[in-house]
């Protein structure tokens, strides 16, 4: 498996990978990245300055992703690690661990202080993995991603 940027052609792949991984863990579609509009053109989302995408694939198969991007109606110097999802196989493996260091790289090298990230209660692989990447919880959402269902909160100082 190889962490690579999105390429056009990944767009439905990374959709379908991140709307199934979303069903298969039973997050609400509505207020979660299943409804962003961006999900079907990730590749066009992520091409500005600051943002960036990444999957990772399997031979031709993409198996998931991770990207940066600002946090809207934020300090220009919060990110968000966004949209990080991963099909059952690429999991357990290393593999996001590898995708949160590339976009923190990523993170620092574009002069963000923080990230941000949201995500579910019942996603807790996820979550030990953030605290063993050094985000901690917070106690209230920030910026305004349009997750509303999304009530885990957690932030890193980079």
């Amino acid at each position: 498996m190889r962490i690579r940027l999105i390429e056009n052609t990944d767009n439905v792949k990374i959709a379908t990978v991140i709307r199934s991984v979303i069903i298969e863990m039973g997050v609400p579609k509505v207020g979660t990245a299943y409804e962003d509009v961006e999900l079907d053109n990730m590749f066009q989302a992520y091409q500005k300055n600051h943002f960036v995408y990444y999957v990772v694939e399997d031979g031709d198969r993409v198996l998931g992703g991770a990207g940066i991007a600002p946090l809207k109606n934020s300090s220009p110097s919060i990110c968000e690690l966004q949209k990080m999802y991963f099909l059952s196989e690429a999991r357990g493996k290393g593999i996001g661990k590898r995708m949160i260091e590339k976009c923190l790289s990523f993170a620092k090298a574009n002069d963000y202080e923080k990230c941000y990230i949201e995500t579910m209660p019942n996603m807790q692989d996820a979550q030990k993995l953030y605290i063993k990447s050094g985000f901690e919880y917070i106690d209230s959402s920030m910026g305004n991603t349009g997750h509303s269902s999304c009530p885990i909160w957690m932030l890193k100082s980079l």
